[in-house]
């Protein structure tokens, strides 16, 4: 799938810039086609680069969590589920605590923690793949639940609409929610009907409705905040959180008498290792989607899903939207400076301003997550991956465009 992706997106530009010379005599297209190439394949050298001190970090932290016992105690309660959604990783597996780590940071928005508890994950799960080279059920599961995270606290969403002006910026919040939640539950729905998952079990129903209970609750609780107690709270918990899961990790290594530093040593190497690995499939996925884009392709998309949403006389202010929700998929960092660019010119509090907004909070980047995640434990053969995750999108996509309509009209 990522090579037929990144095929299209090379052959598609090399078509479209053609044309316009032949047609239109426009060979700048091609100067612009190169300058893309160069300066992301930069990019994504600098965000692995960035990434290291980060991995080496977090990947330092989980190794102390991991000997000291501490991330056991967090799966136990995750175990009945993970049993039944992924039978073929064993009971207090390594890659239990670091799924269930990661998970967590999602859910508070830290999305630099997330990332090398994620990949830990991965590697953990990877000792366990008769075919090392073919992603497992259980890789694949935990990889469009990542990429489709519930996101609880979006502070960064809210801080992007305060500095452009948004009277509210957390007016988008409970829309964000409700969006992201129906990706999770789009792509474990999509994940469950290839496997042949249950979800019709008694615990995983249960689950379910355990956890949507806690979002709702959540939900009722921000929602009667005030939106400067409402950014603070959030961002506060999401700290004190994190924080306090680091300082336990340690605690408990004390408490065994562990060496802590000698184990975060030995977790960062591991980091810096993981960093270096992931430059390749980060090059390759960032440079064929920026071609693609200074090619002009992405504009004649959704120009051309206007005009026949036009046709059709549906209302067309949700196209304003879809460079930020086709982006998002592909590129973070790409989607964010859309919504930004999208927020200056409509301004924050447009229809558009907040469709993008709560776009950018409704799923995580899919194939960014999946070069990064089987980059790092070298998987080749992504089998449904980046289709049930492409499908958990377009859920969340979806609900987020509805919502937009729904609270903002």
């Amino acid at each position: 799938m990522l090579n037929l992706v990144w095929t299209f997106f090379f052959l598609s530009a090399f078509g479209i810039a053609l044309c316009k010379l032949l047609f239109l005599g426009d060979a700048q297209v091609f100067a612009d086609i190169m300058t893309a190439m160069f300066e992301l394949a930069k990019t994504a050298f600098e965000i692995s680069l960035g990434l290291s001190g980060v991995l080496a970090l977090w990947l330092g932290i989980m190794k102390i969590g991991e000997h000291s016992g501490f991330t056991g105690l967090l799966t136990q309660a995750l175990n009945p589920l993970f049993n039944r959604l992924m039978p073929e990783i064993p009971q207090n597996h390594p890659a239990l605590g670091a799924m269930t780590m990661n998970m967590a940071a999602n859910m508070l928005g830290l999305d630099n923690a997330a990332t090398p508890m994620g990949i830990k994950a991965m590697q953990a799960m990877q000792t366990l793949n008769p075919h090392p080279e073919q992603a497992s059920d259980a890789q694949i599961l935990f990889l469009v639940l990542n990429t489709s995270s519930v996101t609880l606290f979006p502070v960064t969403i809210f801080a992007y609409r305060a500095q452009l002006g948004a009277v509210n910026p957390t007016d988008v919040f409970i829309p964000i929610l409700i969006a992201t939640y129906v990706s999770t539950l789009t792509g474990l729905l999509a994940v469950a009907a290839v496997q042949r998952i249950n979800l019709l079990d008694k615990v995983v129903l249960a689950y379910l409705g355990g956890i949507s209970a806690i979002v709702i609750g959540i939900l009722a609780y921000f929602a009667g905040l005030e939106r400067a107690a409402m950014l603070k709270q959030s961002a506060q918990v999401s700290h004190i959180v994190l924080f306090g899961l680091v300082i336990a990790f340690i605690a408990a290594a004390v408490y065994k008498r562990l060496n802590a530093y000698e184990l975060f040593i030995e977790g960062a190497k591991e980091g810096f290792q993981t960093a270096i690995t992931i430059i390749p499939y980060l090059v390759a996925m960032l440079v064929a989607f920026g071609v693609f884009r200074a090619s002009g392709g992405l504009l004649l998309l959704t120009d051309a899903m206007r005009v026949a949403v036009g046709a059709l006389g549906i209302d067309n202010r949700f196209i304003d939207g879809l460079p930020t929700a086709l982006m998002k998929p592909f590129s973070g960092s790409g989607a964010r400076a859309m919504m930004i660019d999208t927020l200056k010119t409509h301004g924050a509090d447009s229809f558009a301003g907040r469709l993008v907004s709560v776009i950018q909070g409704s799923t995580e980047t899919t194939f960014y997550v999946l070069a990064v995640y089987f980059g790092a434990v070298n998987i080749k053969h992504i089998r449904h991956a980046a289709a049930c995750g492409l499908i958990a999108d377009f859920g969340g996509i979806t609900a987020a465009i509805l919502l937009t309509y729904w609270f903002f009209g």
